[in-house]
C-alpha cells in the first residue's frame, strides 16, 4: 500500500514539474523604415558636371616659373627695353624660381630693396640681418617695378646703350652697376639664359618690333624717326620735331604715351 502510495506522489510531481514551462516575454517587434528623400522634379535641366583642371606637369620648378612669366618679361621688354632673358633670368636667381620666402610672402622676385620705396614692406635676412624689402600685392608689380628701378636709376644708365639680344653685355652691365654682391652673378645668369634657351623669347620680341617699324618706314609720308633715349616723353619730342603727341601717337599707333627706350618712333 505504501508501494503504492509512493507512486501515485511521484507521479504527480512530475506531472506538475513538466507542465511548468518559462513564459518568455518577447519584445514587440519595431519595423524600421528607411526614409527615402523623394526626387525633386525635374526642371528639364541636366547636371552639370565639371571636367576636372588637369594641371600642365613641367620637368623642374624653374620650367614652370618661365611658363608662368614669359609673357610678363616679354612685355616688360616692348615697353621698357630690358632683355626679356635677363628679367627672367634674374627672377629666377632671385626667388628661387618663385618658391624662396621673399616671392611666396611678398610677391618680391627680384630682391629689391625698400631704398625710398613708401609701400608695404618685408624683413628678411640678406648680406646683412632683417634687411627691409618691397612688398607687392601681386607678382606682376615687382616685374614692373624692377622694370622702373632700372630705367629711372643712373647708375644702370649704361645698360640702356647696350644691344637688347646682347644679355651678356646686360648680366655683366648689371654687376658692374651694383645690382648684386655676388661676384659670379653675371655667369649665373648666362648660365640660366643659355641652359633654357630664354634668349628666344629676346628674339620673339625684336622680331615682332621690327615688321611693326618695317610697316612704318614703308609708309611714304613717314621721313623722319626718332629712336628714344633715356627721358625721353611724347611731349619733349613732339617739342623738338615740331608737332604734337597727338600726331604722333596716330603715326605710331599707341593708345597712350607708354614708351620705351631703345623705341623708334615715326615722328614726321
Amino acid at each position: 500500500m505504501q508501494r503504492i502510495l509512493a507512486l501515485f506522489l511521484i507521479s504527480i510531481f512530475m506531472f506538475s514539474c513538466g507542465s511548468k514551462k518559462r513564459v518568455v516575454a518577447k519584445k514587440p517587434t519595431i519595423e524600421r523604415k528607411t526614409r527615402i528623400s523623394p526626387k525633386p522634379e525635374s526642371s528639364g535641366v541636366k547636371e552639370v558636371v565639371e571636367t576636372p583642371k588637369v594641371s600642365k606637369t613641367y620637368a623642374s620648378t624653374t620650367e614652370e616659373y618661365i611658363d608662368i612669366y614669359k609673357d610678363v618679361a616679354k612685355t616688360e621688354m616692348e615697353l621698357y627695353g630690358i632683355p626679356a632673358s635677363i628679367t627672367l633670368a634674374q627672377g629666377i636667381l632671385e626667388s628661387g624660381s618663385g618658391r624662396g620666402r621673399l616671392s611666396v610672402e611678398a610677391n618680391n622676385h627680384f630682391g629689391i630693396k625698400c631704398h625710398d620705396w613708401t609701400g608695404k614692406k618685408i624683413y628678411h635676412d640678406d648680406d646683412r640681418l632683417q634687411e627691409c624689402f618691397r612688398k607687392y600685392n601681386d607678382a606682376k608689380y615687382s616685374f614692373r617695378d624692377h622694370s622702373l628701378f632700372l630705367t629711372q636709376r643712373k647708375r644702370y644708365a649704361n645698360l640702356f646703350q647696350l644691344k637688347t639680344n646682347d644679355y651678356k653685355g646686360w648680366a655683366k652691365g648689371l654687376k658692374a652697376a651694383g645690382y648684386a654682391t655676388d661676384r659670379k652673378y653675371p655667369q649665373k645668369l648666362i648660365s640660366l639664359i643659355e641652359r633654357y634657351n630664354l634668349h628666344e623669347y629676346d628674339k620673339e620680341v625684336l622680331n615682332k618690333s621690327s615688321v611693326v617699324e618695317d610697316y612704318l618706314l614703308a609708309d611714304t609720308t613717314a621721313k623722319i624717326k626718332h629712336i628714344v633715349v633715356k627721358g625721353d616723353t611724347l611731349y619733349s619730342i613732339s617739342k623738338k620735331y615740331n608737332t604734337t603727341v597727338e600726331a604722333i601717337q596716330q603715326m605710331n599707333g599707341l593708345e597712350d604715351n607708354i614708351i620705351s627706350i631703345g623705341q623708334t618712333l615715326v615722328v614726321q
